[in-house]
């Protein structure tokens, strides 16, 4: 399908933080990372929320325009006078942090290991416009399980890295870094991490990740998880392309399927056409303007939460905020628009996947998958689970949740002669 504006709505500055050593010889080596972002960066951040030149009011009663300006004007009202990053950097560094150079890039992650020795290694990617504080309230549930309704076999080691272009990541200075790349390097990742076996989980991004690394069949990787499954079948996707209406003869679950991506490429992805066509025109802006960063985020957050289009029902503003501070402070909105640039397929198009995959549907979704086609796609289909709650940021708005479901979808690969460390 190639770099075009049908495949991005089918999904297809200067550091400010601690600086990271180029590789070398010792490429090979794991270091500890901390963050650190200056207080010039952090003051600078807020004088520019402050110094705000407003748009005008939209001239509609509802989200159709995009985001209202007094929703906007409450958040950033907030994040200038309120909002505290360094409460969210010393989230960060009440972890164990690390950084190592894959492929000539340094890759910054989180790696907690859990009491249990006999945990099973995880690695799990965020998406866009996520990023690893999506994933933080997964944690403890994941490899403390005792602590949160979980037996000790449950457990998991959890390795959440940036991608290339995100957060403290590097990032890339040429082509090339897309979702296949992402996968293999997670595969050096996890094996110099001493891990000969890994399960691999993901949404958005990370369910593209996920897919990727499967579909590689790195030694080791047992089996996968994902929440943003990669399902439809050739002749629908025709019709999709097409803007056809819903064919005859779908389950009420597939017709509802095929209208909620209906309504996506026709009314929901422009975002997806600018990066993915011009990611550099777009990131001026996103560079330059912080409550432009803002907006062009809370309107994802607010279509794609299970809130009825107000995402303060499932993340609190400090959430949101802390996501968005981190791009900010990064630098790295043109740098993840990017992502979008390099991917040249439809995400939502059936994969073709033979290793054990697990798939939760969550209501609050992009889409829903149905069984019927997740089948045809993920052959074998080792657990397909649809839940009451949750949306497409499903590990930051259902951290508990989500937990669980990875306990159950993996539990089958838990037997001790494969998991390996």
């Amino acid at each position: 399908m190639g770099k075009t504006l049908i495949g991005a709505l089918l999904f297809s500055g200067a550091p400010v933080f601690a600086q990271k050593t180029p590789g070398d010889g010792a490429s090979a080596s794991i270091r500890p990372y901390h963050v650190k972002v200056s207080e010039e960066a952090v003051a600078d951040l807020r004088k520019r929320v402050l110094n705000t030149r407003w748009a005008e009011k939209e001239t509609v009663t509802d989200r159709s325009q995009g985001v209202q300006l007094a929703k906007m004007k409450e958040l950033v009202e907030y994040w200038g006078n309120g909002y505290d990053w360094r409460k969210a950097e010393a989230r960060l560094n009440a972890l164990p942090q690390f950084i190592t150079n894959i492929d000539g890039i340094d890759i910054q992650f989180i790696h907690v290991r859990s009491k249990n020795p006999k945990a099973l290694p995880m690695v799990i990617t965020h998406g866009w416009p996520g990023s690893v504080f999506e994933l933080l309230k997964i944690i403890e549930p994941l490899t403390n399980p005792e602590a949160y309704g979980g037996k000790a076999e449950d457990a998991f080691d959890v390795v959440i890295p940036s991608m290339p272009g995100y957060g403290f990541s590097g990032k890339p200075t040429g082509t090339g870094w897309g979702a296949d790349r992402i996968g293999r390097a997670w595969d050096v990742l996890m094996k110099r991490l001493g891990y000969k076996t890994y399960v691999s989980s993901g949404g958005d991004w990370g369910s593209v990740v996920a897919d990727r690394m499967a579909a590689q069949k790195p030694e080791g990787l047992l089996g996968i998880h994902v929440n943003m499954p990669a399902t439809v079948p050739p002749d629908i996707a025709k019709l999709l392309a097409s803007g056809s209406p819903a064919p005859a003869g779908l389950s009420a679950k597939e017709k509802a399927a095929y209208n909620s991506l209906n309504h996506l490429y026709t009314r929901g992805g422009g975002y997806a056409g600018i990066m993915v066509t011009r990611p550099q025109t777009i990131g001026y802006s996103l560079s330059d303007s912080p409550v432009g960063l803002a907006a062009f985020f809370y309107d994802k957050f607010a279509d794609w939460t299970f809130s009825g289009g107000s995402p303060e029902k499932s993340l609190t503003k400090d959430e949101m905020l802390d996501d968005i501070s981190l791009y900010w402070l990064t630098n790295t909105a043109t740098s993840g628009a990017q992502l979008y640039w390099e991917n040249n397929a439809n995400n939502f198009n059936a994969v073709d996947i033979s290793i054990p995959a697990a798939i939760t549907v969550f209501p609050g979704e992009i889409y829903q998958a149905p069984k019927s086609w997740a089948e045809k796609s993920y052959h074998k289909l080792i657990y397909f689970h649809e839940v009451t709650k949750g949306g497409h940021f499903a590990q930051w708005e259902e951290p508990q949740l989500f937990a669980e479901e990875l306990r159950a979808a993996f539990k089958s690969l838990r037997q001790d002669k494969i998991v390996g460390k």
